[in-house]
C-alpha cells in the first residue's frame, strides 16, 4: 500500500506545474475494496510555480508537518516527503504520531527543537532508515518520492523472498511430519 501512496505522490509531484499536497496523513488515504490507495483531500495543496511555495494558512495537521512548514519558511515537495516519512512510522509502530503532544507543543518539538518520532528498537533497519532518510532536517537532502519508490521496491522484493522462504519452510515441516 505504501508503494501505491508513493507512487500516486511521485504522479503529483511530476504534473507539470507539480502539485504539493501539503496535508499527507493518514486520514487522507483512500483505501477501495481492492486495497488500492488514492491520496484525497487537496484542500491545502498548491500548484508549484516558483521554486518553493510559502505557508500563511497556518492550516494543516502539525504531527505530520514537516519543520520548515511549522516555521513557515518556503517549502516544496519535500515537505510531502517528511509526511510519507511520519505515514511510514504509523504503519510500523501502529500508533498517533505524537499522541502525547497538544499541536502547540509538536510545533516548538518538530519546528524548533528538531525532535523525531522515536523509531522502536524493533522496526526493520531498512524501513527505519527509510523512514529516518524522510525526516532529515535539511529538506532538500530528503529523497524524492521516485527514489523512494526504488526503495519501497526492493523491499518488498526482499520481504517477498522471506515470506516464500519461511512458507517452503513450513511445507517442508508438514511433509517430514505427515
Amino acid at each position: 500500500m505504501v508503494l501505491l501512496q508513493a507512487r500516486g505522490m511521485n504522479y503529483l509531484h511530476h504534473c507539470n506545474p507539480p502539485i504539493v499536497h501539503r496535508d499527507l496523513k493518514t486520514s487522507n488515504l483512500l483505501v477501495d475494496k481492492n486495497w488500492t490507495v488514492k491520496v484525497g483531500d487537496f484542500g491545502l495543496s498548491r500548484l508549484k510555480h516558483e521554486t518553493y511555495l510559502t505557508t500563511k494558512t497556518g492550516k494543516g495537521t502539525p504531527q505530520w508537518m514537516a519543520p520548515e512548514v511549522l516555521r513557515n519558511e518556503l517549502s516544496n515537495e519535500k515537505a510531502d516527503v517528511y509526511s510519507f516519512g511520519v505515514i511510514l512510522w504509523e504503519l510500523a509502530t501502529q500508533k498517533i504520531p505524537w499522541d502525547n503532544l497538544n499541536s502547540m507543543q509538536v510545533i516548538g518539538a518538530v519546528g524548533f527543537m528538531d525532535q523525531r518520532l522515536e523509531i522502536p528498537k524493533d522496526v526493520d533497519p531498512q524501513w527505519a532508515a527509510i523512514i529516518e532518510s524522510c525526516w532529515l532536517s535539511e529538506s532538500q537532502s530528503r529523497p524524492s518520492f521516485q527514489e523512494l519508490m526504488e526503495k519501497l521496491k526492493d523491499l518488498q522484493k526482499q520481504y517477498t523472498i522471506q515470506f516464500q522462504a519461511t512458507r517452503a519452510n513450513k511445507a517442508d515441516t508438514i511433509q517430514k511430519e505427515l
